[in-house]
C-alpha cells in the first residue's frame, strides 16, 4: 500500500509538471488576448500526434521534441490571424469559434492518421530505485524536461524584448502602443507561444498517456481547472496550481477511484471560486 500511495503520488507529480506547460499556454492566450480557448486541449493532441507521426518517419522519437513546438507555433500564428483576430474582445465569441477549431482539429487528425488509440514506446528504457520502488527513468526525464522549460519560458518572459513586450501589452495595451510596442505581433506570437507550449507538453507526453484524436478532451477541464485555482492570467500561480492538483489527484487515486479524485478537483476549485476568487496563488506574483 505504501509503495502504491508513493507511486501514484509520483505520477501525479510528473504529470502536474507536463499539465503545467500546457495550462500555462492556456494561461498565456487568456490573460494578453482575453480569449476561452475551448480548442487549447486538442493543441496538446496535436503535440502527441506530431511526436508519433516523426517517429514513424525517421524512426527517431526526439525529433518530434523539435517539430511539435515548431509547428505548433506556425499552427498558432496562423489561427490567430485567420480566426481569433477577427473576434477579438468578443469572449461569447471566443468560445464558439474556438469549440468550432476543435472539433476541426480532431476530425483532421481523426481523417489524416486514423482513430485507433496507439501507444509510443518510452524512447528511455529501464527502472531506477527511488524511495524504495523501481520507477520508469523516462518519466523522470521527462519531469526534468517540463522543468526545464517552463525555467525557459520564465527567462523568455522577463529577459527578452518579446517577453517584455507582452508583459507590457497585457499590463496596460494602450500606453504599450502609444510606446510603440507593436499590439498585434504580440497577440500572433502569444497565440503561437501558447500553442507551442501545449504540443511540446504533448509530445513529451505522449510515451506516457495515449496517441488518440480524443486526447485533449480530458486535459483541457485540468487545465481550466489549474488557471482557475492559480488565479486568471498569473501565470506563477497557474503553474503551482496544476503541480498541487496533479499530485493530489494522484494521492486520492491510491485509496479511491480516479472518478473521486477528478469530483475532489472540481469541488476544491467550486470552493475558490466562492470563497478566493483571484485564486489561491492571487497574491503570489502577476
Amino acid at each position: 500500500m505504501k509503495d502504491t500511495v508513493l507511486l501514484l503520488a509520483m505520477n501525479g507529480l510528473i504529470w502536474g509538471l507536463i499539465i503545467a506547460l500546457i495550462a500555462l499556454g492556456l494561461s498565456i492566450i487568456f490573460g494578453l488576448l482575453d480569449i476561452i480557448n475551448i480548442a487549447h486541449g486538442d493543441f496538446f493532441m496535436v503535440g502527441t500526434v506530431l511526436a508519433w507521426f516523426s517517429l514513424s518517419v525517421t524512426g527517431n522519437f526526439w525529433i518530434g521534441f523539435l517539430v511539435a513546438p515548431l509547428i505548433g507555433f506556425l499552427l498558432g500564428a496562423i489561427i490567430q490571424r485567420l480566426v481569433i483576430q477577427p473576434i477579438h474582445g468578443v469572449a461569447a465569441l471566443s468560445i464558439v469559434a474556438t469549440f468550432g477549431l476543435s472539433l476541426i482539429l480532431q476530425e483532421t487528425v481523426r481523417i489524416t492518421f486514423g482513430a485507433t488509440p496507439r501507444r509510443i514506446l518510452a524512447p528511455i528504457q529501464g527502472t531506477v530505485p527511488l524511495f524504495g520502488v523501481d520507477y520508469e527513468i523516462y518519466r523522470l526525464f521527462a519531469a526534468a524536461v517540463a522543468l526545464a522549460a517552463l525555467a525557459g519560458f520564465f527567462f523568455f518572459l522577463q529577459h527578452t524584448r518579446l517577453g517584455i513586450w507582452m508583459r507590457a501589452v497585457r499590463h496596460d495595451r494602450e500606453t504599450a502602443i502609444a510606446m510603440g510596442i507593436p499590439a498585434r505581433r504580440v497577440y500572433v506570437m502569444t497565440f503561437g507561444i501558447g500553442f507551442a507550449l501545449a504540443a511540446f507538453g504533448g509530445a513529451v507526453a505522449a510515451p506516457i498517456t495515449t496517441v488518440d484524436f480524443r486526447g485533449g478532451v480530458d486535459v483541457l477541464p485540468f487545465c481550466f481547472m489549474a488557471v482557475i485555482i492559480g488565479g486568471l492570467g498569473n501565470l506563477p500561480g497557474t503553474v503551482a496550481a496544476a503541480v498541487l492538483l496533479s499530485f493530489l489527484e494522484g494521492l486520492i487515486q491510491s485509496v479511491a477511484d480516479p472518478t473521486i479524485a477528478r469530483i475532489s478537483s472540481l469541488v476544491l476549485m467550486s470552493a475558490v471560486l466562492l470563497l478566493r476568487p483571484q485564486g489561491l496563488f492571487g497574491g503570489f506574483t502577476k
